[in-house]
């Protein structure tokens, strides 16, 4: 099966867009550091512009995740996916497999307006990943186990917790001000009560397990992409 198909499977529509078209697509459309990558046309110097872009916005907070890309990452491609750019990974796991990774661009006016009034709460480290580097970085045919595009972050206050019920402790999180920033798509998420969240820190959140509180957000985070990468 080819990449198109494959991808076709998980999406109503994507398309790659070619250098020729690249050069035509209108600037608020592209922020000018990623136009600065896709535009490159040595391959080596294509990848090594990438990955300096991530070490730019996120070299201490995923630096497993920065690494792992560079010694697997076969190429990326930017794409239209049902109509928002977005660029394309394709990584070698450890069994040698190619896996899809999507990364949104970080294009303001495609905000979530549910994120809008929150969005200066949220720890600056968690703003500069979205708005510089990307708007989600996932698995592409799940969504999940990666940082989840702001149009479908996860709010607390919208969904039935079965497990509150089960709690062991008393609940250490307000789940109308909680936020779920990343998901593993087996009931795993890491969220930010956005009414008390010191720096990085957050709460590793189960559908069917105890809450684990005061975790460093970006460790979990790290360490669960690269899990993805290497088999997801």
């Amino acid at each position: 099966m080819d990449k198109l198909s494959f991808l076709n499977q998980y999406r109503k529509s994507i398309e790659f867009v070619s250098k020729e078209d690249l050069v035509n697509i209108e600037k608020k459309h592209i922020p000018e550091k990623w136009m600065e990558v896709l535009i490159e046309t040595n391959k080596a110097e294509r990848k090594n512009k990438l990955i300096a872009l991530w070490n730019s916005v996120c070299k201490e907070e995923l630096s497993n995740t920065i690494m792992y890309l560079q010694e697997n990452l076969l190429e990326f491609e930017l794409i239209i996916d049902n109509g928002q750019y977005a660029v394309l990974y394709s990584v070698k796991s450890e069994n040698d497999e190619i896996l899809y990774y999507e990364g949104g661009l970080p294009n303001k006016p495609f905000y979530n307006l549910k994120m809008q009034p929150v969005w200066s709460s949220v720890p600056k480290s968690i703003n500069k990943f979205y708005e510089e580097l990307h708007n989600g970085f996932y698995y592409f045919p799940s969504r999940a186990m990666g940082l989840i595009p702001l149009e479908r972050i996860t709010h607390f206050k919208e969904y039935e917790w079965g497990i509150l019920e089960d709690l062991d402790e008393p609940l250490g999180i307000n789940i109308d001000t909680t936020y779920g920033f990343f998901e593993n798509g087996m009931g795993g998420y890491v969220a930010v009560d956005l009414n008390n969240c010191p720096e990085n820190l957050a709460t590793l959140w189960f559908t069917n397990d105890q809450p684990e509180y005061n975790v460093d957000f970006w460790d979990i985070i790290d360490e669960w992409i690269v899990i993805g990468l290497q088999d997801s």
